[in-house]
């Protein structure tokens, strides 16, 4: 019997679930993603305050996908051979919690803690903890839903999925900012070399959100046992296995993956290599063309050599950042909105179609950027407080619309495509693998990017956000190439 047909004999078996059930799966992911958003957006602001240069700063930012691409498939393999009375996929999911909560405490203390190494090496290796803490969580986590969610009701699985991340992500994006408008704590820091309270508590409240919702899931979920439920039984360990011999064992998983994975690597490099250029370079982008900031000061040796920035620029640079922390947590709130609808939308009309409708409006929301420069400032009312900020910068909530639907999908559709074509007991493995298409082009991009803005966009930062527009059309148009399986391609609730 060939390994599609053992999937779907095996699937039907899977007992169907309530809807507060797949909640309960995915649940953790909320926290996860609520400490990743937390890193996300002030790592580069507590390694600065440590000391980092602009220059290292994008090294730092190569550290995710670096222990993505080691991480996962390591885990992905393990996890598909363990198991044990917290079950098969929890055990690993409660070692990243755990230990991605241990790093969030730990690296915004890095000045006090650092008694032999310098403050900054020691919050660059607490960002590489959570990191790899963060990726040991995320890939069980893909793995659980594919263990546990039978095929008819994968859309909605991934669905809730995509949303407990998404409003992770929001609430992780403005936590900084809500402890200083509306508990009042300091935004910056009473001595150099040291990280703001406002920062330091954030990172606090994130380990423990993110350790509470992992507990969730690993208490509230019983893993099938293997052999029961459609679940295959475990591989069997090797008993003695060299570093060779596991690495011709990788290359020929990687050799023999199915063509539906291969074909999603093109649409995957053209996403996440757009997204990592928005995650590195809006600040500077919207900095300059809106805020209208020279790029010069945004040049290491020009600020060097003029010693002091002026007020307005350290001012408005200031606004900018905070205001990226905003529109952040917009695309990520449109996101959770899409992910809703997403589910109902992919079973009407296909995850394919879903998912290139939705990468294209992820590329016309970067691509009119350029057309929200409006520097007329106007007050704008957030609920928590008021903010003056130019015109076009209030402007950036429609193109982020675009952004947030593409987020969803990338954060969903891949996954329920790919899902119908994984052989069982490899499941975990090649989600691991399929990490790869993450990775890499991050990677790429982080290598890449900064010549690219150099040498041919003059520093101007807008137009590295455009070539990540245009990267995301490419990636719509790249889903047109996906050949998925048909019986898994439109699945009626």
């Amino acid at each position: 019997m060939s390994d599609n047909s053992n999937q779907e004999q095996q699937n039907q078996q899977k007992p169907r679930l309530s809807f507060w059930q797949i909640w309960n799966v995915s649940f953790g992911f909320l926290g996860v993603q609520f400490g990743f958003a937390l890193q996300n957006a002030n790592a580069s602001r507590i390694l600065s305050d440590l000391g980092a240069d602009l220059h290292s700063l994008s090294l730092f930012w190569l550290v995710a996908p670096i222990m993505g691409l080691i991480i996962q498939p390591i885990v992905g393999s393990a996890s598909d051979k363990t198991w044990n009375r917290l079950g098969r996929r929890n055990p690993y999911i409660l070692a990243g919690g755990i230990a991605a909560a241990i790093g969030m405490l730990l690296m915004p203390n890095s000045a006090t803690l650092a008694s032999f190494i310098t403050p900054l090496f020691f919050g660059a290796m607490m960002l590489a903890l959570m990191d790899a803490s963060f990726n040991l969580a995320f890939q069980p986590f893909r793995a659980l839903v594919s263990d546990m969610v039978p095929a008819e009701q994968r859309n909605v699985g991934y669905s809730i999925q995509s949303f407990l991340i998404n409003i992770g992500a929001v609430f992780g994006s403005i936590l900084p900012f809500v402890l200083t408008n509306v508990i009042g704590l300091e935004n910056t820091a009473s001595t150099a070399g040291q990280v703001a309270p406002s920062v330091i508590w954030a990172f606090y409240i994130g380990a423990t959100v993110m350790l509470g919702s992992v507990l969730w899931t690993v208490l509230r979920t019983k893993e099938y046992q293997p052999g029961t439920n459609g679940l295959a039984e475990l591989e069997e360990q090797e008993v003695a296995q060299s570093l060779s011999e596991k690495l011709v064992e990788f290359l020929s998983l990687v050799k023999t993956m199915p063509k539906t994975m291969k074909q999603l690597a093109l649409v995957q490099f053209f996403s996440w290599f757009a997204l990592f250029i928005m995650w590195v370079y809006t600040m500077p982008a919207i900095a300059q063309h809106i805020w209208g900031i020279d790029a010069k000061w945004f040049d290491p040796t020009y600020l060097e050599s003029v010693g002091t920035i002026p007020a307005h620029i350290a001012q408005a640079k200031g606004t900018a950042g905070d205001w990226v922390g905003i529109i952040f947590a917009a695309y990520s709130l449109f996101a959770a909105i899409a992910s809703i609808f997403m589910a109902k939308v992919a079973n009407k009309i296909g995850r394919k179609l879903t998912y290139s409708l939705s990468l294209l409006a992820g590329g016309i929301g970067y691509l009119s950027i350029m057309l929200v420069n409006n520097p007329e400032l106007t007050l704008v009312n957030l609920g928590i407080t008021q903010i003056s900020v130019p015109q076009g910068a209030v402007s950036l909530f429609l193109p982020m619309i675009g952004v947030g639907i593409a987020w969803a999908a990338i954060l969903a559709m891949p996954y329920a495509i790919l899902a119908g074509s994984l052989p069982v007991k490899q499941t975990g493995v090649y989600m691991g693998i399929f990490n790869f298409t993450i990775a890499a082009p991050q990677i790429v991009s982080g290598i890449f990017a900064g010549w690219i803005l150099t040498a041919v966009f003059d520093n101007q930062a807008i137009y590295i956000i455009m070539l990540a527009g245009i990267s995301m059309l490419l990636g719509a148009i790249s889903v047109y190439f996906v050949k998925e399986d048909a019986e898994q391609a439109i699945v009626k609730e």
